[in-house]
């Protein structure tokens, strides 16, 4: 390739007046994205996490057993905690009170030096002053010597110096803030969520036990309360609330070398796992040492045990990692000193500290033996449930070679239903998820071939949820759908092999499109969670109708918006489109297909845990929990009868 000639530029269009100097908290507010993430829903939760988060850190100091938080009527957050109270005395190098230094300065808190915060979820010390930075104002009280110190601001700038004032009693002590999100950073008409936030404070109560946390949502009277003495045993059990659990908890909450290590497992009849891991009260999706050292730690012990008790025969198969994560509930918490703490990436995905691995790993191996030791039946149980998962392993080993093996590395075995597109770049490639012969004729013809994939696939599929991984590639649609993807399924599941950057699962708009695309999530979510977890799951959204008058057409996705058209087309004729199938090529590209004009939606994980009760509760064994959902949300569905 030739080098491109150089081209100079005239010195006087670089000078010291482009060299941009951002004092204060202007950095954040210049680039928020870089600080908490995106400016929409995501990024305003993240506000009141950061301050819960520091009342947190008093709780794991064991400085504070209460905290609430309240949304009033103008979307303003307020966290209060009973802890020690924000510090307000003069800081000898920067002459101003040290409240004042943590709510305006970047990295400026408790959890650098000695005597602040050993344990902590902050790492940067940028919490309290980003949100401050990020809200039209705030204010902070805090409770402390017997005195009451208050400052508010606007925009993350001081309206006045910290001062007194009030007096409480000696032993009333804490921290409240409050603040109101700014409308310039977040825009307008987007709030807090309630049963976001409820959901969050509950993990956190599951994993500071002994901690009270209460949420109030003035704007419309809604409150949630949660105290967990059981700690991250309450986590598990509540896990499997709607499953139906094989034994006991086991439980062990030790401290070795500095770290605290905290582990709760229950199995359950099903063939899921579903094992969260934190550190710091972090939830840490990608996993870590202590997720390394829990899984070598289990299946040895398991073994080991089986071996000695003649659970297992003498000389035969050892149980595998997989067999004895079948029906597996685990809650993984460690807590370390933040001077030590090392996550992989930003995001604090992956705990990286490599001494985590073998204390988790003996510590589990000394505390689950003696559990199976003085719980017998529990030890037949599980012992049993990984057996049983070892014989269907080796009953499915042939159709996994036959389906997950063959061909696939050369691109060789991909269902002759598939019409592959031509981009061998997983970045532009889209496979598209059609149901039936009509929908994916009329798709083959809508789609642009350079990088867009259709595979036709008949029926509903098969209920993964209800299914083990053998029966599961019984299923020709199942096997048509792993083999097209190529990535393997399972514990085989390879995301180095990723042929299309998006998968878009494409139903009709009604109600058996709707079940068709929960059962497709479905087996996403248990059995190529990666792809979920990774971004590379979208929904098709096709339209509900068509309105014309004349030559001109517009489409409508809602009745809302069909009305909101017919006002604008008082004579128009109203098409409904009952399936995909109805629709010409034409129109399918230009609603649903066509990258410019079409609307799809990314599947995103917000909430590891209350997905899994989502999958549980809708696609498990168990009614009951599914009949309360349908009579709870029955005014909410919208029926096409």
């Amino acid at each position: 390739m030739a080098k491109q000639p150089l081209i100079k530029r005239p010195l006087d269009e670089y000078t010291s007046k482009q060299i941009q100097v951002l004092e204060g908290l202007d950095p954040v507010r210049k680039r928020p994205g870089m600080y908490i993430g995106s400016t929409d829903i995501n990024g305003l939760h993240h506000l009141a996490l950061e301050i819960v988060n520091n009342s947190i850190d008093e709780a794991l100091m064991g400085a504070c057993d209460r905290i609430e938080v309240t949304i009033d009527k103008d979307n303003a957050v307020t966290v209060t905690d009973n802890g020690r109270g924000i510090p307000v005395d003069i800081h000898p190098q920067y002459k101003v009170s040290a409240l004042e230094l943590v709510m305006t300065k970047l990295h400026a808190g408790g959890k650098f030096g000695e005597g602040g915060y050993k344990v902590s979820g902050g790492l940067h010390g940028v919490g309290s002053s980003v949100v401050n930075a990020l809200s039209s104002w705030m204010k902070v009280e805090v409770r402390r010597e017997g005195k009451i110190y208050v400052q508010e601001y606007e925009r993350g700038k001081p309206k006045y110096k910290v001062k007194e004032a009030g007096k409480v009693k000696e032993e009333e002590t804490g921290t409240t803030v409050t603040f109101l999100p700014d409308t310039q950073v977040f825009g307008k008409g987007i709030s807090s969520s309630f049963e976001f936030l409820a959901d969050r404070l509950r993990q956190f109560a599951y994993l500071t036990k002994g901690v009270y946390f209460r949420l109030l949502d003035e704007r419309v009277g809604e409150e949630a309360n949660y105290y967990f003495e059981g700690g991250i045993r309450s986590f598990a059990e509540s896990i499997n609330l709607n499953k139906k659990p094989l034994h006991i908890p086991f439980y062990m909450h030790e401290h070795r070398d500095e770290i605290d290590v905290e582990v709760s497992i229950q199995y359950n009849e099903g063939y899921n796992e579903v094992v969260l891991c934190f550190t710091n009260n972090i939830y840490n999706p990608g996993g870590g040492t202590h997720l390394t050292g829990f899984r070598a730690g289990l299946t040895r012990t398991l073994n080991d045990f089986g071996r000695a008790k003649g659970l297992i025969k003498e000389g035969g198969e050892p149980l595998s990692g997989e067999d004895v994560r079948e029906g597996l509930t685990a809650v993984i918490s460690v807590k370390l000193d933040i001077k030590n703490l090392q996550f992989e990436g930003q995001t604090k995905d992956k705990l990286g500290n490599a001494e985590v691995r073998p204390v988790v790993e003996s510590l589990l191996r000394e505390k689950l033996y003696e559990f199976l030791e003085e719980n017998p039946k529990e030890a037949q149980k599980i012992i049993g449930k990984g057996t049983l998962a070892a014989e269907a392993r080796l009953a499915a080993r042939a159709a996994r070679e036959t389906v997950l093996r063959k061909g696939l590395l050369d691109g060789m075995g991909l269902p002759g239903k598939l019409a592959d597109c031509q981009t061998e770049d997983p970045g532009l490639a889209e496979l598209f998820l059609v149901e039936g012969d009509s929908a994916g004729g009329s798709a083959k013809m809508a789609r642009d071939r350079k990088f867009q994939a259709i595979l036709p696939l008949w029926g509903k599929g098969l209920n993964v949820e209800k299914s083990r991984l053998d029966k599961i590639l019984e299923n020709q649609g199942t096997r048509d759908l792993i083999m097209a993807i190529g990535m393997g399924i399972g514990e085989e599941f390879d995301m180095t092999k990723l042929r299309y950057g998006k998968v878009i699962i494409m139903s009709d708009a009604d109600v058996d499109g709707s079940h068709i695309t929960t059962l497709r999530l479905t087996l996403f979510f248990r059995y190529m969670h990666p792809l979920v977890e990774n971004g590379h799951i979208y929904l098709a959204q096709p339209p509900l109708f068509k309105v014309t008058r004349g030559k001109q057409a517009e489409y409508a996705f809602t009745e809302k918006e069909r009305d909101e058209i017919l006002k604008r087309l008082p004579d128009g004729k109203v098409q409904r489109f009952k399936g995909l199938g109805e629709m010409n090529p034409e129109q399918l590209w230009e609603t649903t297909m066509n990258p410019e004009t079409r609307i799809i939606k990314k599947v995103n994980i917000e909430d590891a845990q209350k997905a899994d009760e989502t999958f549980t509760m809708l696609m498990g064994e168990e009614v009951p929990p599914r009949k309360r959902f349908i009579q709870t949300h029955a005014l909410a569905a919208e029926l096409d009868v």
